[in-house]
């Protein structure tokens, strides 16, 4: 028996919910890759400081996690279950990454370590208040194999693209007015960002209709139940740990790209800035590529081909050193191509195991599993960031000096190496994910036979 494909979403829906995921990247991205060596070297924070004060929030807000998923898939109101979050959580997330970037206009006003220790706790746990519903949103607006990895396609896109300029803008910010005030940058950054974030959320909540539900069943599972349910979806842990590994590895060159630029090619910053631009826009160019290419060869098999591309390419950058800067940019543009890719489908696969957990026990649960890929994303980077730092700290790195050779290595093998040996440990374990199109098409159509059955029973 086979289940009809669900007509495409609106050009409405597709807008209103992946418009969000550009601010959310312009946010992360100055979060990851500026604000470390901004605190570090302008502010006066030192780089352990910042590694552990990254590493306790990410770890810290990775435990309400899946407390907020489960929240929100139990929210039920006129509005539906996630765009009430997405109401209560935009403008305190937006002002609290305006106010981390603050006190490095006035140096010396407050305590700068407790500042940044303060607003970064609490930029995250907005930031969870806003991304597991927002993420939850997704997978139920549609069940269709096919129309998923166009819409996650469209809400990673949006994402990249914001990357992209959060690469582009401080590039030419830098260009037109000068490197001398940094404090003054990040801060009209931060407020137009804010505002963005505001304007893109308030669209997604008009724009965006949630799916109506039946009422959850009062004899459902608690809470620790419902995590244990979660975790015992065979194919969720297989796709969760692949992503984890790869993610990991993924956060390093994000925080470690401005120092490694510097100590290791020898080249000023806004070299740095062109490759986080051509890397971004040539990820975003072949994103419909890859989308299309899950639909013609499936979903897991597309995201290995874009994994491998992305490693095989990147492998380079850890043999060179100073002169060797276009042999970089030619490796980041041969790694960009499979870019895209490792966002949008592992997403989609991650809808695809929703509706199995569906079809063994009877409610959709969409934050839950939203709630443990959040914990996956945040550990892994507060890990490869937070650790990243440290170790780099621990080398003997020392602001604006040349670095001894030790350090030179470490910021090598950080920021190259390490991520492609997780590449390839995620690559070994993604391949046991066993949900493909058949497969789906069927968890689909035993789902809507019950659904009729429960109808007629009704009647």
């Amino acid at each position: 028996m086979k289940s009809e494909p669900q007509s495409r979403l609106s050009l409405a829906t597709y807008f209103g919910y992946g418009s969000v995921a550009m601010p959310l990247a312009l946010v992360a991205i100055t979060f990851y890759v500026y604000i470390p060596k901004f605190y570090s070297d302008y502010v006066g924070v030192s780089l352990v400081t910042i590694g552990n004060v990254v590493l306790f929030s990410r770890v810290w807000d990775a435990i309400i996690d899946p407390a907020m998923g489960r929240m929100s898939d139990s929210t039920r109101t006129a509005w539906g279950r996630r765009r009430p979050w997405l109401v209560l959580s935009v403008l305190p997330l937006s002002l609290s990454f305006i106010l981390l970037l603050y006190p490095g206009a006035n140096p010396g006003w407050v305590e700068n370590s407790t500042w940044f220790a303060v607003f970064t706790v609490l930029f995250f746990l907005f930031w969870t208040m806003l991304a597991v519903p927002y993420e939850s949103l997704g997978p139920e607006l549609t069940f269709d194999y096919k129309e998923r990895n166009r819409l996650f396609g469209v809400r990673e896109g949006a994402f990249v693209l914001g990357t992209l300029l959060a690469a582009v803008i401080p590039y030419v910010y830098d260009s037109s007015f000068g490197t001398e005030n940094p404090a003054q940058k990040f801060l009209l950054l931060s407020v137009a960002y804010g505002l963005l974030l505001l304007l893109t959320t308030t669209l997604c909540v008009y724009l965006v209709k949630e799916r109506p539900l039946k009422a959850r069943s009062a004899d459902g599972p608690s809470f620790l139940g419902s995590l244990r349910q979660t975790l015992g979806n065979r194919p969720f842990r297989i796709l969760l740990i692949a992503y984890t590994i790869g993610a990991f590895g993924g956060t390093l060159p994000a925080t470690l790209i401005l120092f490694y630029v510097e100590y290791v090619l020898g080249e000023e910053l806004e070299f740095a800035n062109i490759a986080l631009i051509l890397y971004f826009l040539l990820g975003f160019c072949c994103l419909p590529f890859w989308v299309w290419l899950a639909g013609r060869i499936g979903k897991k098999e597309a995201w290995m081909l874009a994994m491998f591309v992305n490693t095989a390419a990147f492998a380079g950058v850890f043999f060179l050193g100073a002169g060797d800067s276009n042999l970089y940019l030619l490796l980041v543009s041969c790694s960009a191509i499979g870019y895209g890719a490792t966002l949008a489908l592992p997403s989609s696969m991650q809808a695809d195991v929703m509706d199995l957990d569906e079809l063994e026990h009877g409610e959709r649960n969409e934050g839950a599993f939203v709630g443990f890929w959040a914990v996956a994303k945040k550990l892994s980077a507060a890990l490869g960031a937070g650790l990243g730092l440290q170790i780099l700290g621990a080398t003997g790195y020392e602001a604006n000096v040349t670095q001894s050779e030790e350090t030179v290595f470490a910021l090598r093998f950080l920021y190259a190496g390490v991520p492609c040996l997780c590449s390839f440990v995620a690559m070994c374990i993604a391949w046991k994910y066993p949900i493909d199109e058949e497969a789906h098409r069927s968890i689909r159509a035993q789902i809507e036979a019950r659904t009729k059955s429960e109808g007629n029973d009704a009647k």
